[in-house]
């Protein structure tokens, strides 16, 4: 069992020189940095406290423990006096709202991210006086009650839902859930995001819902699209798409393999009566690019966000063939000038690597392609300077010469 530090709280120590990432403001401790001779790990409870030493005893921080976890430990408190607490995360949550309600003045945003907001392992999502919480570590799992009492009081919601069925939790030991803590839950969830209306089935809600952190990349793409013929791929429930034909499209197509998404995203145009100009259809992207291309259809502007092909470190290579064949498919079937936005949400994928990939795939003959701008998730998922694991959305938009 791990040295106590007095009132049950065990005392990890770690190895020489391994104390300077987190001196530097990184919140993870690896199993492999932690002086096992001085507090063994084993046998500790998941999701206990802690505190972290230096290997010469130097108090470092406050963190929650996990011995099952490769990531045995996450900060929580850098102030030997504050331990993490219930008192002290209603402040982090006060501080992360006061931050969204200065950037937005509707209540549709992502409430907490996790890292960046210094509460690893919590994601919160809201929808006007719905909230959907995720809890991915065993550290954050321990306060859950505490974490609904909060939010509710600070914000007022009406219903709150843990949605704790990521497979990450695996990792942590934790069984996954899906369960409704606070009031009662509506039939969907509702968004207003650029002006758009959209409504997200329960059941269809990936993640916690919503991708709140292309909203700005969404908007963006607003200004290439006036009068051109755009495809959405990947579209999930109309997110670019409905955008585009918001923007003046003359024709939207949106693809998903999802049949409920596509359907959904059909109804969110009539929502916002763009369905004259809004097609929607349910197919595998890789392979309705070819058919495109073998039909001879082009396009003038490309949305292509697709999922997180790269999950763990094992993954990347294959990752990073299959963003290169997307791109590839995508630049074969714009028109010359066209514009594509090409994103990735794998964190193991930097933004040079997409760019990589992208210059790879211009069609033989062509001149190439002209960076026009280059983003990252919105504000609302705020990145931790010391963590550059926390930004994991990058993307560009692109033309083709």
């Amino acid at each position: 069992m791990a040295e106590s530090a007095g009132s049950g709280i065990a005392r990890l120590r770690l190895k020489k020189r391994e104390e300077r990432r987190l001196e530097a403001g990184h919140l993870w401790v690896f199993s492999n940095e932690i002086d096992t001779d001085f507090a063994p790990i084993k046998g500790l409870e998941p999701g206990c406290p802690g505190i972290l030493e230096s290997a010469s005893g130097k108090f470092l921080a406050h963190a929650y423990l996990n011995p099952a976890s490769l990531i045995c430990a996450r900060v929580t408190s850098r102030n030997k006096a504050k331990p993490f607490n219930a008192t002290f995360l209603r402040e982090r949550l006060a501080h992360a709202l006061e931050l969204r309600t200065a950037l937005y003045p509707e209540p549709f945003y992502r409430l907490v991210h996790s890292e960046g907001d210094f509460l690893p392992g919590l994601i919160v999502d809201r929808y006007a006086d719905t909230l959907v919480v995720q809890i991915t570590t065993a550290g954050m799992e321990v306060f859950k009650d505490d974490v609904v009492d909060a939010l509710a009081g600070l914000t007022g919601a009406k219903a709150i839902c843990l949605q704790n069925n990521t497979p990450v939790r695996e990792l942590e030991g934790l069984p996954a859930y899906v369960e409704w803590v606070h009031g009662t839950a509506p039939e969907q969830l509702y968004i207003r995001e650029n002006d758009l209306e959209f409504n997200v089935p329960i059941e269809l809600g990936q993640k916690t819902g919503w991708f709140y952190d292309h909203r700005d990349s969404r908007l963006a793409l607003r200004k290439w699209v006036a009068n051109k013929r755009v495809l959405d791929l990947y579209s999930y429930i109309g997110g670019f798409g409905l955008n585009a034909a918001a923007a003046g499209a003359a024709e939207v197509l949106s693809i998903d393999a999802s049949e409920s998404a596509t359907e959904s995203a059909a109804a969110n145009a009539a929502t916002n009566s763009l369905n004259a100009h809004y097609h929607s259809e349910t197919a595998d992207a890789v392979e309705k690019m070819r058919a495109l291309f073998n039909d001879n259809e082009r396009f003038d502007v490309i949305a292509l966000d697709p999922p997180a092909f790269i999950k763990r470190k094992k993954d990347r290579d294959a990752g990073v063939r299959h963003y290169a064949l997307n791109n590839r498919l995508a630049l074969k079937l714009l028109k010359p000038g066209g514009v594509l936005l090409s994103a990735s949400c794998s964190q193991s994928l930097s933004l040079h690597d997409l760019q990589q990939g992208l210059r790879a795939g211009v069609p033989k003959g062509g001149q190439g392609l002209q960076i026009l701008q280059s983003f990252q998730q919105a504000p609302d998922h705020p990145v931790n300077v010391a963590m550059p694991e926390s930004l994991y959305l990058k993307g560009v938009i692109a033309r083709l010469l």
